[in-house]
């Protein structure tokens, strides 16, 4: 345990410190994007970025991953806040966190592996173009100068690590081209005109909200909402993560760790959070790799809203607006372009398509559900297709049959057999298929049983084990009943 705590939190201290100070600036502007989208002050989302980072910091399932305001979860919130008020949405923050921790309990992270690499590559495109257009309303035909501080910026990132480590690309970045806006006074768009920042720290709150059932099915169905989308976004980024630092993580450990930090939030006057794949990335292109860059993201946005309020409310949004070009280009998977060529066209669809719905629909979790879904359809269509081969052998009439019986492949069995024969001896050779559902028998009832009204004999062999059970336990072959063998 000891072992374990030294690696997760001070085994990289420097560098943790150094990428979460980084991540706090970027925070900043994000936070107060996602407040906005949702209808509510900045400070609720800057709170929310400062209670999730910290919290999950301490009871995540991933070392070096950023949860804050995002959002998708601010796009659900719309509805509620615009119809309710504030304190609902604090009040579904609250249930969010609790229906989160329920899903980590039943260890919900297991539906992780029905999620095929398809879907992960579209999921992750699909953020890298999000992340990039919605850069593109804060550079695009305002000014010159800010082309040029986009361009800067882009130079920086790119040139400095390649000579100097020590410290990341984008701190620099954030601190030399802010000092240079300041002492020029060039006119460039900042972080104080997305919305004004409250030098408060969030105090401790009970909604003020009836705590009736009518309240409960107010806002159930938005924070069923928020947890489902919420986990999904923090499951997906912690593979993300997983893969890119070539560590594990503890998914159902997340899942819980989502939960407590949304039910805090929710109490300290913050809209529901998830993890951000964009802000996870600078963490980890940073060096960011414990649990200690979370902290310091967390309690670094919270010294800035404080403390370098002044300051903050100057950093030129160009400046960011580079950084995060950089994240789209480097969460991009660019061998996606030859998977298209190379991969079965069933998976590039299924790329594809996860891509279109969620940059269409600006919803992560339409997209992966769209794609799990296809995926799972082609998947029925490529193992749906059964051959029943036919041979005589003296007396016998004996059909091999081969693939996957189930209700998708059911038509194409009965449509195999020739029911006009009479008095024969039919053998139906199981050994290189296996039964899958009550469908599947239900056919072999109705192919012995359409045999049997000519007076034919049918013996079914070869079924394996669980094939076995499965008809025997379901099957109502008429008399006389067919032999059922296992051999």
């Amino acid at each position: 345990m000891v072992e374990k705590i030294k690696q997760e939190w001070f085994s990289n201290i420097r560098a943790d410190v150094l990428a979460g100070i980084v991540v706090a600036l970027a925070l900043i502007p994000e936070a107060i994007a996602f407040s906005i989208i949702a209808g509510v002050d900045p400070m609720v989302g800057l709170y929310a970025s400062f209670t999730m980072a910290v919290i999950v910091a301490f009871a995540g399932g991933r070392p070096g991953m950023i949860s804050a305001a995002t959002g998708a979860m601010a796009l659900l919130m719309v509805p509620l806040v615009k119809e309710y008020g504030l304190n609902y949405l604090f009040a579904a923050t609250i249930l969010t966190g609790i229906i989160q921790i329920f899903f980590g309990v039943f260890k919900v992270a297991r539906v992780m592996k029905f999620i095929p690499r398809a879907v992960m590559i579209g999921f992750v495109n699909a953020l890298a173009i999000m992340i990039f257009m919605a850069q593109v309303p804060h550079f695009l035909g305002i000014s010159n100068m800010t082309y040029v501080f986009v361009a800067v910026t882009l130079v920086i990132l790119y040139v400095v690590p390649r000579f100097f480590k020590s410290i990341p690309a984008p701190l620099i970045a954030i601190v030399v081209l802010t000092a240079v806006a300041i002492f020029s006074g060039v006119d460039l768009r900042t972080v104080g005109d997305l919305g004004s920042i409250t030098q408060s720290l969030p105090s401790f709150l009970i909604p003020d909200v009836p705590f009736t059932i009518e309240t409960i099915k107010i806002i159930f169905p938005y924070s069923i909402s928020l947890a489902i989308v919420g986990l999904l976004e923090s499951l997906l980024t912690a593979s993300i993560v997983d893969d890119m630092t070539g560590t594990e993580s503890n998914k159902n450990k997340e899942a819980k760790g989502q939960g407590i930090a949304n039910i805090v939030t929710g109490f300290f006057g913050g809209m529901a959070g998830c993890a951000m794949i964009g802000q996870s990335v600078i963490n980890v292109k940073s060096g960011g790799r414990g649990r200690l860059s979370t902290l310091i993201a967390g309690l670094f946005l919270i010294f800035l809203i404080i403390v370098l309020v002044d300051l903050v409310v100057r950093i030129p949004m160009p400046v960011f607006v580079g950084i995060m070009i950089i994240v789209s280009i480097g969460t991009f998977d660019w061998s996606s372009f030859k998977y298209l060529i190379t991969a079965p066209k069933s998976d590039a669809a299924v790329m594809l398509v996860t891509v279109v719905i969620v940059v269409v629909t600006h919803d992560l979790s339409k997209g992966v559900i769209a794609g799990v879904i296809l995926s799972a359809i082609f998947f029925v269509a490529k193992i749906s297709t059964i051959k029943v081969k036919e041979q005589h052998n003296h007396s016998n009439t004996i059909f091999d049959v081969e693939g996957q019986l189930f209700f998708a492949s059911v038509e194409g069995f009965v449509e195999s057999f020739d029911f006009t024969v009479k008095g024969e001896n039919i053998i139906i050779d199981f050994s290189e298929a296996h039964i899958w559902d009550d469908s599947a028998v239900g056919a072999i009832d109705k192919v012995v049983l359409k045999y049997h009204e000519n007076d034919n004999i049918v013996t079914i062999k070869g079924l394996d084990s669980a094939s076995k059970r499965l008809v025997e336990k379901l099957a109502v072959f008429n008399q006389p009943n067919p032999k059922v063998s296992g051999q």
